[in-house]
């Protein structure tokens, strides 16, 4: 059974990150919603402004979680240690992600930071959100299935749903909700972070255009379905490694290709 200290550890590792936010107030307003429901990990990615006197009335006694907020320049270094990214968005994107309500969203977070993984759920700008290609960092997308004729969600409303499901499955934890973490398999690393999966498809879109896998075409599109098919495929640190190592090799004989087709095309002139 799931001890107090092994529940509040599992929520310790829950972190809410808002990117871009324009409005100091609604960063007050949003650590009033994390206190309210057990969560304490702000952290802010580029805001326009950076907390002042607005935040901290709004904040309404959760001054301390403005105090510890954390500050990155960009969304990849905010979650580069996250086993698991959830962006919340409020329409669809060209981005095709797996569309998460917040219940589910809550329990999945809470499966994953019970295993070890550090979790980041993430919001965007006030009036635009996350673009894609912060979108493209995520593991899944979560909607808040508001009124379609009114789903306009104030940013502090969507951390509030948003903290209230992961307070629910965080109160769940303490019976059998939560699996407790389970010893790896003899043999297998730790699971992959963020970083190490980014570093990977970056190093695959590299490889790809260097066999010319594309042929002409928009390489987007297949990229992003390699990042679902080997996110589904929940890589540990040892097969990031061996995959790195076998685009390694690939890089390597392209590269090789690529000198012998240009000493013979000098050679034809």
């Amino acid at each position: 059974m799931t001890t107090h200290s092994q529940t509040e550890s599992t929520a310790n590792r829950l972190r809410i990150v808002l990117v871009g936010t324009q409005h100091p107030g609604n960063i007050g307003s949003a650590a009033r919603a994390m206190k309210t429901m057990g969560l304490a990990r702000l952290v802010l990615v580029a805001p326009e402004k950076r907390p002042d006197r607005d935040s901290e009335a709004l904040a309404a006694g959760a001054d301390d979680l403005l105090a510890g907020a954390t500050f990155h320049d960009t969304l990849a270094e905010a979650v580069a240690d996250c086993r698991l990214v959830l962006g919340c968005t409020a329409r669809s994107r060209r981005i095709a992600l797996e569309e998460l309500s917040p219940r589910s969203a809550a329990t999945r977070a809470l499966e994953s930071a019970a295993q070890g993984g550090e979790v980041a759920l993430v919001f965007g700008r006030e009036r635009t959100g996350l673009d894609n290609e912060e979108l493209q960092l995520c593991h899944a997308a979560v909607h808040i299935p508001a009124n379609p004729e009114y789903s306009s969600l104030n940013l502090a409303a969507a951390v509030q749903v948003l903290a209230y499901e992961l307070r629910l499955a965080v109160l769940a934890s303490g019976g059998e909700a939560v699996p407790a973490p389970a010893p790896a398999p003899p043999g297998t690393g730790s699971p992959a972070s963020h970083a190490e999966l980014e570093g990977f498809f970056g190093q695959l879109g590299d490889t790809l255009d260097a066999i010319d896998f594309h042929k002409g075409r928009t390489p987007e599109s297949a990229l992003r379905k390699f990042r679902r098919l080997f996110l589904k495929a929940d890589l540990d640190t040892r097969e990031v490694r061996l995959l790195r190592g076998v685009l390694a090799d690939m890089q390597r004989i392209a590269s090789i290709a690529a000198e012998r087709g240009g000493r013979g095309g000098r050679g034809a002139e």
